[in-house]
């Protein structure tokens, strides 16, 4: 039987998720050791389970994939000794199946043999037409192991009647709608490709004599890799001995990269468009202040990622910062609960009020998102327990108001709570002396549009704040999902 996963816990399930990591490299000696390291430095992107596949020209593919952290597996020498060779793609994910189980077959990456050889694919992101692909795929007769979207790409390489490989996955990607960033390996070829919006994102890099795919510059550096170039929305990169190729199998379109990276997904030791990801998010709590400015006695951010924007907020507002909340490092998302008192002290198993730093004083709670809003008012609670005068929360995104089909973990709209009240409803609900969430201007403005969103030409996916999708959830559609009305 494979192991089961622990549910989630309270504190994690109030946030939203990426799917997935991933990583490849080509051209180092045990190629698979270094994909760990990657996905090691990915794991925030996905924490369900993570898979690794390498290739030996005398021992052919090779693959594992297990569920949990890099960390538990990965880290093994008797594992890593069955994935030699000089080539390796690896993923880690968080499933965004509807509350389904997790099983084995659906932890990437992929591979499928095919006429002239084999093949290894990972996917970020997600694909909004795969009901109606994976319907035709089966009608057509492929048989598909999975519940994965990412499937869908396999076997339309393997229905193409392109003459390799490469074009083969250029021939499905051209079928497949959505956001994607592809790492695919072949017994001689690393292949990076980002979708035309470009959503989701890719990253080259080069560590000795070889090359590095990754979705963020920080798992470059764990590697002691050199960050060369992003790749860009619609590019395909086939790596070999001989180099780097770039190709450009789509039509051209105007990149709607996902904002949400720089506000959450992202490590802040990342760089994005040349930005850093720490400065930027450090920038919206500078915007934030000038916004929604209060009169308090501390800025405290909720851990970790609400950091960088409290402190942008206290440099700017003069309000002295403080971790007047301390999060506990080694109570990960698979903690076992194994009583109803202990299920009970939710959020307090994550987080720790720094009582002596509180009591008495009017507080900031700076936070990178509202999602349900049920962790909101458990940290509010455990505030005013401490013995706080006043709770103000200053949120790091505008209201999250529509779900997000393009690769992050969302619930339905009627679960997002700006999704059914407006700002000041949300406050009473959450029962906070004020709420005030950085306006979508704002925060176009601390990613460096200095003008704020051009509402004709967006420069970024900002679908889960605006309700503007950049590419039509058809598969949603098709189940009722109503788009927002043309204003």
């Amino acid at each position: 039987m494979p192991k089961q996963m622990p549910p989630a816990h309270p504190f994690d399930d109030d946030k939203l998720r990426e799917e997935c990591g991933i990583f490849g490299v080509i051209g180092v000696t045990d190629a698979a050791n270094f994909v760990a390291l990657g996905l090691h430095a990915l794991q925030h992107r996905g924490q369900e389970a993570g898979g690794i596949v390498s290739h030996d020209p005398e021992q052919g593919f090779n693959s594992a994939r297990r569920f949990g952290y890099v960390r538990d597996n990965f880290t093994r020498q008797s594992l890593m000794e069955t994935l030699p060779g000089p080539l390796s793609i690896g993923h880690v994910r968080y499933s965004t199946a509807g509350g389904k189980q997790p099983v084995i077959r659906d932890v990437q990456p992929f591979f499928g043999e095919f006429a002239m050889g084999g093949a290894a694919i990972a996917h970020n992101g997600n694909i909004t037409n795969a009901d109606a692909l994976r319907r035709e795929l089966i009608e057509r007769g492929s048989i598909f192991q999975s519940n994965s979207d990412s499937e869908c790409i396999i076997h339309l390489m393997a229905r193409s009647l392109q003459r390799n490989i490469p074009e083969r996955m250029e021939d499905a990607l051209r079928r497949v709608e959505g956001a994607f960033s592809v790492v695919a390996m072949t017994r001689t070829k690393l292949i990076g490709v980002r979708d035309p919006l470009g959503v989701r994102p890719l990253v080259l890099g080069q560590v000795g004599d070889g090359w590095v795919l990754s979705s963020e510059t920080c798992a470059l550096d764990i590697i002691g890799a050199r960050f060369v170039r992003e790749i860009e929305p619609g590019e395909m990169v086939v790596i070999n001995h001989e180099g780097v190729e770039s190709h450009r199998p789509f039509r051209p379109a105007k990149s709607r990269f996902c904002i949400f990276e720089h506000v959450y997904f992202s490590r802040p030791d990342s760089i994005i468009g040349g930005r850093s990801v720490y400065e930027t998010r450090h920038q919206i709590g500078v915007e934030l202040a000038r916004e929604a400015p209060v009169d308090a006695d501390l800025v405290c951010p909720v851990p970790d990622s609400g950091t960088p924007a409290a402190i942008g907020f206290s440099h700017e507002s003069g309000i002295p910062y403080a971790m007047g909340i301390v999060r506990n490092q080694y109570m990960g998302r698979t903690f076992i609960e194994p009583t109803e008192q202990i299920r009970n002290m939710g959020v307090r198993l994550k987080l720790n009020v720094n009582r002596a730093l509180i009591e008495g004083k009017r507080v900031i709670l700076v936070d990178d998102s509202v999602v349900r809003g049920t962790t909101s008012r458990k940290i509010k609670e455990m505030i005013l327990d401490a013995g706080a005068a006043e709770v103000h929360f200053r949120i790091a995104s505008p209201p999250t108001a529509w779900p997000c089909f393009y690769g992050v973990d969302t619930p339905q709209r009627d679960k997002l709570l700006a999704a059914t009240m407006s700002e000041e409803e949300m406050r009473d609900h959450l029962a906070v002396d004020s709420l005030k969430f950085i306006s979508l201007d704002g925060l176009y403005r601390a990613v460096g549009e200095a003008s704020g969103r051009d509402t004709k030409c967006p420069q970024y996916c900002d679908a889960c704040f605006s309700g503007d999708y950049p590419v039509e959830p058809s598969d949603q559609i098709e189940k009722g999902f109503q788009l927002k009305a043309a204003e």
